[in-house]
């Protein structure tokens, strides 16, 4: 009898032994590290720290957000966590943006190394500081082109959609900017509204707060359509710059991500957190109260909208002139 039971308790210990060298231990077994490639405060970094809080929930461990931020593209923070071992503890807390990663000379690979799950955007809006001369994009465009390459104007981190937003505009309104670049959304809209420079392009979301104050003046959305923010109605660039339809909009997708080579089995947890929190009323409150038109796309879906817009954004920073690296080279097909 003592030899069965001794057996039993053997066979229990095995199995228990070999769950753990198989790697099916359940996971996550401990905490979870988001690197995310801009600074704090900004659109990418709020929306993270919303949608985390509400994973981990379902996961039932900490998930920590950590702002590693710079070279272009978010490259920094997109290597800090690429090169962590593949084990599903590490997620990269990212936006669009990083896909202008490579042109740049920041990134060696194309976009498809990473598995995302997008939370949203925002349309992105240009505005002046609230003491401003400027009263229209008819008053800034002539200011530009009365001082070609003075006119100072702020953005994140080079190769941003923030960034390339304000390429588009130079080129779609012939003018030439004195572009300064900043690590995130928060310190350009800061630069602004101090007076460091003259205009400042951002997301709605982002700059919200700071239009309700009367901190920034919003001069034109750079999407199509007027955008409403309270009981105020910001008209859209292009209604002024008809020019601009040959190279806008260019939209946000903000969200994080995990490398490929993390087992799918953790990827799918991670993917099931994901949309239940997506769900969730503190997520659905963000969206509404920040401007946000919420996704919740992961897997094929999401990784053709990185795709395109790896494609879009690779090629049109090419076209402008602002890329270091020929899209060719990396393998970025033609949009």
């Amino acid at each position: 009898m003592k030899r069965i039971a001794m057996l039993v308790v053997l066979v229990a210990l095995l199995s228990v032994s070999l769950v753990f060298a198989s790697g099916e231990r359940e996971y996550p077994s401990r905490d979870i590290t988001n690197v995310l490639v801009w600074s704090a405060g900004g659109g990418t970094d709020t929306a993270n720290r919303i949608v985390m809080a509400e994973m981990a929930k379902t996961l039932g461990v900490n998930i920590n957000v950590v702002n590693v931020t710079g070279g272009v593209g978010g490259s920094v923070g997109m290597l800090e966590a690429y090169n962590r071992p593949h084990d599903g503890y590490t997620i990269a807390g990212l936006s669009e943006s990083i896909v202008t990663a490579g042109v740049q000379g920041g990134w060696d690979k194309r976009v498809d190394v990473w598995d995302y799950y997008i939370i949203g955007g925002s349309p992105l809006v240009l505005s002046v500081p609230a003491n401003s001369p400027h009263r229209s994009i008819e008053d800034l465009v002539a200011a530009a082109k009365s001082r070609p390459g003075q006119l100072r104007a702020s953005a994140s981190a080079a190769g941003s959609i923030h960034h390339l937003n304000l390429l588009a505009f130079e080129k779609g309104t012939g003018t030439s900017l004195n572009y300064i670049p900043y690590d995130g959304s928060a310190p350009a809209q800061n630069a602004a509204i101090t007076g460091e420079v003259e205009m400042v392009i951002t997301s709605i979301a982002e700059q919200a707060q700071l239009i309700r104050a009367g901190q920034l003046r919003p001069l034109g959305v750079l999407v199509p359509q007027a955008f409403t923010l309270g009981n105020q109605t910001i008209p859209s660039a292009f209604d002024s710059v008809p020019g601009l339809t040959a190279h806008l909009p260019i939209e946000q997708a903000i969200g994080f991500a995990m490398a490929r080579g993390v087992p799918e089995a953790q990827r799918s947890k991670i993917r099931e957190a994901f949309h239940a929190a997506m769900q969730t009323e503190p997520v659905k409150n963000f969206g509404r109260d920040n401007f946000y038109v919420l996704s919740g796309a992961s897997g094929d879906e999401a990784a053709a909208i990185f795709d395109a817009l790896e494609s879009n954004f690779a090629w049109t920073l090419w076209e402008l002139g602002a890329a270091r690296v020929d899209p060719q080279t990396l393998g970025i097909p033609r949009p």
